[in-house]
């Protein structure tokens, strides 16, 4: 009797763990949605950013968040058919995924860490000859589109300031047509409207551009490094069910 008993409690265990990894794949995708969106949204609304920046470091922890997510989806779908088929083989499988993914989004999340860390000095070096060396030259135009961007959607002008721009090479040249700021500076874009450098014709914010934009992406690598390391600690629980449940499946030969 006692051995029928012991039988019914393994079964039990067995039951509650396979409950427990269907539970685990649920929150699983969950996260995984949320660690595709992440990075998708990332590289759209910051594409225009990303020419402004030294290194690749921002972009690559984008692109590891939506191969972690991509993985998540079909690993997920591994995970509910290695529950039902109760096989070692399809267990060892899913743990293996869990694990590469753990691992992949670690790496997201530690290099936004570490990039954080270094933002302010990288834009405090690189920002300002970015732009007064780039903008509106042949061959640059995604750095112009960049920094047309830059400066109307934080309502700046010039990486420290509105001087910033009489160092650079597109404002020196008669292409400038006498402007001592681009247009993109003025609070209300019209030909020309860089030829007068006015408080009430264009931005000027303390700090200037580079401020505005180290708060941005520094808010925007939190959330990738949060989202990474806190998806990747969730998967510590999927592998300890997986093997437990590994541990108390018969061998199958098959």
């Amino acid at each position: 009797m006692s051995a029928v008993y012991k039988d019914d409690q393994e079964d039990w265990l067995t039951v509650c763990l396979k409950y427990l990894l269907f539970v685990f794949n649920f929150l699983f995708w969950v996260g995984g949605a949320a660690v595709l969106g992440v990075g998708v949204w990332t590289l759209l609304e910051k594409s225009d950013y990303l020419s402004l920046l030294a290194s690749s470091t921002f972009a690559v922890s984008a692109y590891i968040l939506i191969l972690a997510g991509s993985l998540v989806v079909v690993t997920g779908f591994l995970g509910c058919c290695a529950v039902i088929r109760e096989q070692r083989s399809c267990l060892s499988t899913y743990f293996f995924f869990l694990l590469l993914i753990f691992l992949i989004e670690l790496v997201a999340g530690v290099l936004a860490y570490v990039y954080y860390q270094k933002l302010s000095e990288e834009l405090k070096q690189h920002l300002n000859q970015t732009m007064t060396e780039n903008y509106a030259q042949p061959g640059k135009e995604a750095i112009t589109s960049a920094v047309d961007r830059l400066q109307q959607d934080f309502k700046c002008c010039g990486s420290n300031n509105s001087q910033d721009w009489m160092q650079s090479v597109y404002i020196s040249s008669t292409q400038a047509e006498h402007r001592v700021v681009p247009d993109s500076c003025c609070k209300t874009i019209t030909p020309q409207c860089g030829k007068r450098d006015h408080p009430s014709n264009i931005y000027k914010v303390e700090g200037g551009c580079i401020t505005k934009l180290e708060q941005f992406l520094a808010d925007h690598l939190l959330v990738i490094g949060a989202v990474g390391i806190g998806v990747a600690c969730l998967q510590i629980c999927g592998m300890v069910f997986t093997c437990c449940l590994y541990r108390r499946i018969k061998m199958d030969p098959y």
